[in-house]
Order: structure tokens, then C-alpha cells, then sequence
């Protein structure tokens, strides 16, 4: 099982070192927008999830929403120490 900060340091990992065929380097190549969308589009899901599908189905959307999550803050240079300070 990972951990919130194990995840920050594979994907700061993968964005550091662009291995091919990576779906984190893919998405950090398509930009911020793009990144964004992801977010929005997995909030939904979180939601819908928790309103239909049950809790293990809203654990799987939140785990994804919180990948696309850490991608943002990898892409704008943002640390986990940046959002604990606002937590």
C-alpha cells in the first residue's frame, strides 16, 4: 500500500527521470490544462461514486483524483510541504 508522500516521490521521481511509455510524463507533457481537466473530471466521479456506487468504488475515485492531484502540484513545482503549510 502507498502512502500520500511515497506517491509525491514516484511521481516526482517519473517527472524527474521521463521514463517511456510513463502516463505521469504524458500528462505533465500536455500541460496544465490538460492536468486540470483530469482533476475536474475525477471530482465527478468522487462524487457520483459516493452518491451510487458505495465506498470501496468511491476509495478507487478518490485514489485516482488524488494522482491527478499530486501531478498539478508536480507540474507548478508546488512540495507537499507547500500544501501541509495550508492544511
Amino acid at each position: 500500500m502507498k502512502t500520500f508522500e511515497a506517491l509525491f516521490e514516484e511521481l516526482s521521481n517519473k517527472a524527474e527521470h521521463r521514463p517511456v511509455n510513463s502516463g505521469t510524463v504524458k500528462e505533465l507533457d500536455q500541460g496544465i490544462h490538460f492536468i486540470g481537466k483530469k482533476i475536474i473530471e475525477e471530482a465527478g466521479e468522487v462524487w457520483i461514486a459516493a452518491e451510487y456506487e458505495g465506498s470501496a468504488r468511491t476509495a478507487e475515485e478518490i485514489s485516482q483524483l488524488l494522482y491527478h492531484l499530486q501531478v498539478m502540484m508536480i507540474a507548478k513545482g508546488i512540495s507537499l510541504g507547500d500544501v501541509y503549510a495550508h492544511l
